[in-house]
């Protein structure tokens, strides 16, 4: 049974950084891309960013470029979000995901998920 656990997330002020850390079990992801996705109370599931398995390339939503960065460890089967820079519309529900796909944002892509760790930025 696959399993994805995060941890990490927690009160942190603005300009503040944190870093989540996600860990699959279950199977092995090292031909999966994974990623991290995250939502708001009234919004809809955004996507942050992943890293594929194909060359590692790396790719981010928008909102969070330059300020968040994804890296994986294959031999952990784990996945981490570098977050700085954190505002206050970075609040949300993190979610990390495995995909097929070498590069897709659509959230219909992703087979597996964790059940997300809260991140709040205030002050």
């Amino acid at each position: 049974q696959v399993h994805l656990a995060e941890s990490g997330g927690r009160w942190v002020q603005p300009g503040g950084s944190l870093r989540l850390s996600c860990v699959a079990s279950g199977r092995n992801f090292n031909s999966n891309t994974m990623g991290w996705w995250r939502q708001a109370p009234g919004k809809e599931r955004e996507f942050v960013g992943a890293k594929s398995w194909v060359g590692g390339s790396t790719y981010y939503g928008d909102s969070v470029k330059g300020r968040f960065t994804v890296s994986r460890d294959n031999a952990q089967n784990a996945v981490f979000l570098q977050m700085t820079n954190l505002r206050p519309e970075d609040t949300a529900l993190y979610f990390c995901a495995t995909s097929s796909w070498h590069y897709t944002w659509d959230a219909v892509n992703y087979e597996y998920w964790g059940r997300g760790t809260q991140v709040t930025v205030s002050s």
